[in-house]
């Protein structure tokens, strides 16, 4: 008889652990496909609206003007203020661009790899500039003109864009060409 109770209770007791381990995964069961949903959806690397897509061309447009004029200005400039500032382009927008680079390629998104005709047209002029006249230009062009468009790309940009990794590279752009652009509108020249 006593044999009987305790194995009424073990059988109890299995049934009861039973059905929590069962009730258990059903319910991780929906927190695992929402999981699964979740990581599908980043992953669909081709799912980028045109707004997403635009801003990462703008963005990596940018750097490689920047990084380009940077550079020029590295090798021609006359003032050490400029050259200082010339590297910090290229420091900064160098890093900015693998950034973009990096979340492109994630996304499947092709960038453009060198400077625009505009910009092209301005190292043309740059180019055949020397001294204080190439300074002013440089910090004109390069440092004030290019960095007020590309702030305002990134605010018209950031209305439209809807992925998460390209939003956090749009958002960590934005205070940096704010900064580039005071410190070019400081330099008096």
């Amino acid at each position: 008889m006593q044999k009987n109770k305790i194995l009424k209770k073990l059988l109890v007791v299995s049934a009861v652990a039973a059905m929590f381990s069962t009730v258990s995964v059903q319910a991780q069961t929906p927190t695992s496909a929402a999981q699964t949903g979740a990581a599908g959806q980043t992953d669909s690397s081709g799912k980028l609206s045109s707004g997403d897509v635009t801003a990462l061309k703008d963005m990596a447009q940018a750097d490689i003007n920047e990084v380009a004029a940077g550079k020029l200005a590295l090798s021609k400039a006359k003032s050490s203020e400029v050259k200082a500032y010339a590297q910090k382009m290229v420091d900064d927008h160098g890093g900015a661009l693998t950034k973009v680079q990096t979340v492109a390629e994630q996304k499947g998104v092709t960038l453009p790899t060198e400077p625009d005709a505009k910009h092209k047209t301005m190292a043309a002029g740059l180019e055949k500039q020397s001294g204080d006249a190439f300074d002013k230009m440089y910090m004109e062009n390069a440092g004030t003109k290019d960095h007020k468009m590309v702030l305002s790309k990134l605010q018209s940009d950031a209305k439209k864009i809807k992925d998460p990794d390209v939003k956090a590279v749009a958002d960590a752009h934005t205070p940096v060409v704010e900064q580039h652009l005071k410190s070019a509108q400081q330099m008096s020249m």
